[in-house]
């Protein structure tokens, strides 16, 4: 099947985070406390609950992009997500936990600044990284470049999860939608056989979306894989 998406490059992991926390940026910035009380594609969680997990991802980039590794990488922009499989306990625990720590901002502003200047000083550390550089995080060593990738797909994956009730919301980066796809067809192993849009790829890979029993057919086995990561 000849795509849209087969002339497409990938872009430099720095790059990739700089345009999806930016795009994100925009999204949270204009928000107030009534829009921060709006549903999320993230069971459970309101806006504000998901900026305070967004918080929390810009925090672990800052710790992991100054935390060197002397060990070989044992997982890449890919494999790293392998680790990321659907656990209803885990995800309901961290659901819970996240929800409760969110609420002890009872002013969404000062959530919102620190999230905003957390995010850019990470594009700031991202943009001098060196990519072959190898760094740790969650237990894990990957290089710089390949954890800058990871940064840029989960921020892209929760910007389409923060904007479901926005709707005058700006999409994420093209950046961003590209290391999302080509992380899920990495994972899969081949392209997506779909011609789906790189929107409706993160929600349908990632569980967000159901699978219809069509595309189930044309994605064959590989249908029992879905959602790739969670």
């Amino acid at each position: 099947m000849t795509t849209e998406h087969e002339d497409r490059t990938d872009p430099d992991p720095a790059r990739v985070v700089r345009e999806a926390y930016q795009a994100l940026a925009e999204v949270v910035r204009p928000l107030g406390d009534e829009e921060s009380w709006l549903p999320t594609d993230c069971a459970g969680w309101a806006v504000r609950d998901l900026v305070f997990h967004l918080l929390g991802d810009a925090q672990r980039a800052l710790v992991a992009l100054h935390t060197p590794a002397a060990e070989q990488p044992d997982r890449d922009a890919v494999t790293y997500w392998r680790d990321w499989t659907p656990d209803p306990v885990g995800a309901a625990h961290g659901r819970r936990w996240n929800r409760v720590a969110a609420s002890m901002f009872l002013d969404f502003g000062q959530l919102k600044e620190s999230y905003l200047e957390t995010a850019a000083a990470t594009v700031t550390a991202a943009a001098t990284a060196e990519p072959r550089r190898r760094v740790r995080t969650q237990g894990h060593v990957l290089t710089a470049g390949d954890l800058l990738t990871t940064l840029g797909v989960e921020a892209t994956v929760h910007h389409l999860d923060l904007t479901v009730a926005l709707a005058a919301a700006p999409g994420p980066s093209p950046a961003g939608l590209t290391a999302v796809r080509a992380t899920l067809d990495g994972l899969l192993g081949r392209p997506v056989p779909l011609d789906w849009s790189d929107e409706h790829y993160a929600r349908a890979a990632t569980g967000r979306a159901g699978l219809t029993d069509d595309e189930r057919q044309v994605l064959g086995a590989d249908a029992n894989r879905f959602p790739l990561f969670s």
